[in-house]
């Protein structure tokens, strides 16, 4: 059993609901599930960051909310105007998609320029970049590392959730070897039990991304 409290793990949680028929009620619940165990964050569409940004305000749960999301691909000023407006209405993590297109055209200076780009919008808030690893080669998944490491992004991140397959224990492993203890890795995509959870971290993952942050803090066994 890797060595970690309870409280530990709930500070590695983001506590996650992206779905698309997601209700004003269920991002309330979403907040104070997140207020009474201790989560890092709670991961939501941008409609709702305002709400949730004045729902936590006095706790120290991060609003964390997404940008070029599911697929990547938007024009770089449009990301960046998402980040903006994001961090205007409260969000103090952006989660924001890479833009696969150019990855596997190795059209690599758009990718760096886009993540820069996000970078500079966040204005100082932790920007995670989803590499969306199912679709990538090892290679990929290292070259796409050092791209959003040399961007000044502050994590990595496996998967948006939406693609085939989520998280795997060998592409948390990978990334990272690729980045280096002082970078984040964080890894989401179908990470739904508290074993699920120790595994990754054991992988390498410093964050978590997870709907069932609730299943897993309540079957901490220590």
């Amino acid at each position: 059993m890797i060595e970690i409290t309870k409280k530990q793990l709930s500070k590695m949680i983001d506590h996650t609901n992206l779905k698309p028929d997601a209700t004003q009620q269920d991002i309330i619940n979403l907040c104070k599930e997140a207020k009474k165990y201790g989560f890092c964050a709670v991961c939501i569409s941008p409609i709702y960051v305002s709400l949730a940004h004045e729902l936590l305000k006095d706790t120290d749960v991060k609003v964390d909310s997404v940008a070029g999301f599911p697929l990547g691909y938007t024009f770089t000023k449009v990301k960046a105007f998402e980040t903006k407006e994001l961090v205007d209405s409260g969000a103090d993590e952006i989660d924001m998609v890479i833009n696969l297109v150019a990855l596997k055209q190795k059209n690599y200076s758009l990718v760096l320029d886009d993540i820069k780009a996000v970078v500079k919008a966040a204005k100082g808030k932790t920007v995670k970049v989803i590499l969306e690893t199912c679709y990538l080669t090892d290679k990929q998944i290292i070259k796409a590392c050092k791209l959003s490491k040399e961007a000044g992004a502050y994590f990595v991140k496996t998967s948006t959730g939406f693609g085939p397959s989520g998280a795997k224990v060998e592409h948390v492993k990978l990334m990272r070897e690729t980045v280096g203890e002082k970078m984040g890795v964080k890894a989401a995509g179908g990470i739904r039990t508290f074993d699920d959870a120790i595994r990754f971290i054991k992988a390498g993952a410093n964050r978590i991304g997870t709907s069932s942050g609730v299943a897993i803090i309540e079957r901490f066994e220590k």
